[in-house]
């Protein structure tokens, strides 16, 4: 029987390997035995069952209770993950033609809404923090001069916390946004623990955010694909939320992601409030000794950096003297079958959640120390990794949709890129459809792809090839 997928998996559960990645679970089980469940559980909208694309029995009850949990006026399940979620969200809140504000380091799936629903994009940048070599957060100032200087956005777009776990002052930029009448859709896929401790930032819905999409899978315990779409003011049209959820919704939804989104919930509501503060104390201690390290630095924040306004604790983004993140993330997975949420040319990252056990940090430090004690030397060349302003020659839909060829990325400077070209992880992206590709951004992506980053987007055998405006 050829298996390769299985394959791959089962030998992945032989490696008693440690998660410091998503899913949030961490192959955990929280409330029921999933052995005892699945396959028998995986049904369709049979008697009694309801159904997503209407709900008006146990799934409309499951989304209340969810509502309830979150703090939301209402909650719809999303089982194509925050990527469906942000479809949805932003169909609903605007029309085709209509310009949004977004923050240029957007997930792909904010650049695919705003291409499938026709919009016209204008763009805020994040921080560059150069004494850390990381994007930081947002100014709410460089919001309400966009919005002054743009009538005619509609939606702000804002990503909290941004993939490092660092958040923005998101009760003043609601604020902005609300004074000028505006709809704040916020990509919250990395913060959908925050509103169960008062030791974590402040939630978006806590914050007025009128929507808000949630990765349940990624810091609580659902399962892959199963996310949550929180509306938090009277200012969403419900009825146009659900005619949007099933355009991009499947009329199959799978009831096993839709329970777990339900035993997520229905966890932090009783033990797994008090797994989040142990296992955020846990990380606090944890981060403290990755500190006392002797070539170990970790970015807890930047006093001197305005636009950090808090930052999640949960997420701990390290690096060591003499060697780059993705070689220390490699090392990890390698020597010691730890796997990490992303590594980048400087820094990793281990992505906790309340099912990270002690024994799992105590993993992570002593490795940590091994490879501290005896890594090998790197020739580190230190680079500039803030982004360069798109130089917009199309629309991204236009140019999406266009007639494409393929170039060498090194023939490709001075042309218009048909499509994205996004390092993975995190999902964003350095190039959209529409935008000249500069000397510059060739030069990046090379570099991105000689220290072994995954480059998505890119074409031909070797992935040498852009594909650009014929």
């Amino acid at each position: 029987m050829n298996t390769p997928i299985l394959d791959a998996l089962k030998k992945l559960k032989r490696q008693n390997s440690i998660s410091f990645h998503t899913p949030g679970h961490k192959g955990r089980d929280t409330l029921i035995n999933w052995e005892d469940y699945i396959p028998y559980i995986d049904t369709t909208e049979i008697w009694g069952m309801d159904n997503l694309q209407d709900p008006d029995g146990v799934i409309k009850e499951s989304q209340q209770l969810a509502a309830q949990a979150f703090g939301a006026k209402y909650t719809l399940y999303s089982i194509n993950g925050t990527t469906g979620g942000i479809y949805i969200g932003l169909s609903t809140v605007t029309n085709p033609g209509d310009k949004i504000l977004i923050q240029r380091n957007s997930h792909k799936s904010v650049y695919n809404a705003a291409l499938l629903n026709r919009l016209n994009i204008e763009y805020i940048y994040p921080n560059y923090n150069e004494r850390h070599q990381v994007f930081t957060g947002i100014d709410p100032e460089d919001i309400e001069s966009k919005l002054k200087n743009h009538r005619d956005i509609q939606v702000v777009v804002i990503t909290y916390p941004n993939y490092y776990g660092i958040c923005s002052d998101i009760s003043r930029i609601a604020e902005v946004v609300h004074r000028y009448g505006k709809i704040l859709l916020v990509d919250e896929a990395h913060g959908g623990h925050f509103v169960f401790s008062d030791r974590l930032p402040i939630s978006a819905l806590e914050a007025g955010a009128d929507i808000a999409v949630q990765s349940t899978h990624k810091t609580l315990a659902s399962f892959t694909q199963s996310s949550m779409i929180h509306i938090g003011t009277d200012r969403v049209d419900i009825d146009k939320l659900m005619l949007m959820s099933a355009l991009y919704q499947s009329t199959s939804p799978s009831y096993i992601l839709m329970l777990s989104l339900e035993i997520a919930r229905a966890y932090m509501e009783g033990e797994g409030r008090y797994k989040l503060e142990e296992c955020i104390s846990l990380v606090q201690d944890t981060t403290e000794r990755l500190i006392d390290m002797k070539g170990v630095h970790v970015f807890t924040g930047d006093e001197g950096d305005t636009t950090i306004y808090h930052k999640d604790p949960m997420k701990i983004l390290f690096k060591l003297d003499r060697m780059t993140g993705t070689s220390l993330s490699r090392l990890l997975m390698e020597k010691h079958h730890i796997y990490l949420e992303m590594s980048d040319y400087y820094y990793a990252l281990a992505l906790t959640t309340l099912m990270s056990t002690r024994e799992d940090f105590e993993g992570l430090l002593e490795a940590v120390k091994r490879i501290a004690k005896d890594k090998p030397i790197e020739q580190i060349q230190p680079i500039d990794i803030n982004m360069p302003l798109p130089r917009i020659a199309l629309p991204i839909y236009k140019a999406f949709y266009s007639n494409k060829k393929a170039l060498d990325i090194r023939e490709s400077v001075g042309k218009v890129s048909a499509s994205y070209i996004i390092p993975y992880p995190p999902g964003i992206p350095l190039i959209c459809p529409g935008e000249e590709i500069t000397e510059e951004l060739c030069k990046y992506i090379l570099l991105l792809m000689d220290i072994g980053i995954e480059i998505v987007g890119l074409i031909g055998y070797n992935k040498e090839k852009i594909l650009v405006i014929d």
